[in-house]
């Protein structure tokens, strides 16, 4: 059994990594924050010309196939350079219109999500009520318990915005909209949809506490103490040492859920990267002390994340319980 990825696959990551580390990142998420989506649209346009987007859809509506491992390796590497906007929703989207088997619908939106010429958000029943970005996707789905697919208009008022600023939410209106679809399969395709938003959630997760304890690293071997870098002192590494090995026992859960795409594994895959992810972001606050407070520091932009992606799309708690499920039944 191979527990790497493949060249090809590894190439892919490596070409996503050179694209946003020249793509200023950190401007573009402080401008959405702010409500200014130019930048972040530009970034989504160069992301869809790597084809990140075509491993969520079909070939037959112009995408790569259906890819969860690559598109989990694409995913860690957005979670690494915190890019903004609802990347996972919009793959969750391009999943749940494939899993429908509606071609009518696929025909009419899969195309501009696979090019990158558009962005879409989603709610799920058992899901956060708000969805992401809705004020800069141009479709906001919608899935009730009842089964009915719709697309929905986000209630009118100010944007909300959680622990990361650059994640702005707003409640779809609970009523009207165009509904799309409505029965059993919808049901089964929130599923799937949902299990997918699971993964991808955790590899952001995975890549958001890597940059975290990158740049952790960097600082402690130039802030000294005492005339000597911080890095050298014992409490430190071990610090360091025990985010590290979070990180990397998180990792091969999210290829083995990328693989199985079973509900327990995707859930044990979330529970151990948002854990992680967040594990990283309480080393990097107490070794950067006060700075680690200031807006100004890239590093906000990462700590910032790492709670509200912890929770997004299966809590702690939700996917403790879905583990339990899963040893349960097997």
């Amino acid at each position: 059994m191979r527990f790497l990825p493949t060249d090809e696959q590894s190439d892919f990551a490596r070409t996503l990594r050179s694209l946003l580390g020249s793509a200023q990142v950190p401007a573009a998420v402080r401008a959405w924050a702010d409500g200014e989506h130019g930048p972040g649209l530009a970034l989504r346009s160069r992301l869809a010309g790597t084809g990140l987007f075509a491993l969520a859809a079909p070939e037959s509506y112009e995408g790569a196939g259906l890819l969860p491992l690559e598109l989990a390796l694409g995913f860690a590497e957005l979670g690494r350079a915190g890019v903004p906007g609802p990347v996972v929703e919009s793959a969750a989207v391009s999943v749940l219109l494939s899993e429908l088997g509606d071609e009518a619908l696929a025909k009419r939106f899969l195309p501009g999500l696979v090019a990158g010429e558009a962005w879409a958000t989603l709610t799920l029943p058992g899901g956060s009520p708000y969805a992401l970005d809705a004020d800069a996707a141009a479709h906001c789905f919608t899935v009730s318990a009842a089964g009915e697919l719709r697309l929905a208009a986000p209630a009118s008022g100010e944007v909300l915005r959680s622990t990361d600023p650059a994640r702005r939410l707003a409640r779809p209106s609970a009523t009207g909209g165009e509904l799309l679809a409505a029965g059993p399969a919808v049901a089964r395709a929130a599923g799937a949809a949902g299990r997918w938003a699971r993964l991808l959630t955790a590899a952001q997760c995975l890549g958001v506490g890597e940059a975290l304890l990158e740049r952790t690293v960097g600082y402690v071997k130039q802030r000294t103490q005492f005339g000597t870098p911080i890095g050298s002192f014992q409490a430190v590494k071990h610090r360091l040492a025990d985010t590290l090995l979070a990180l990397e026992f998180a990792r091969p859960l999210v290829w083995a859920a990328a693989l199985s795409l079973a509900p327990g594994d995707v859930a044990a895959a979330k529970l151990r990267c948002g854990g992680a992810a967040y594990r990283a972001a309480m080393t990097a606050l107490q070794l950067h002390g006060a700075v680690g407070y200031t807006e100004e520091l890239d590093l906000s932009l990462w700590l910032r994340k790492a709670r509200p992606l912890r929770d997004a799309w299966g809590t702690p708690s939700e996917c403790r319980a879905e583990v339990l499920r899963s040893v349960t039944r097997g």
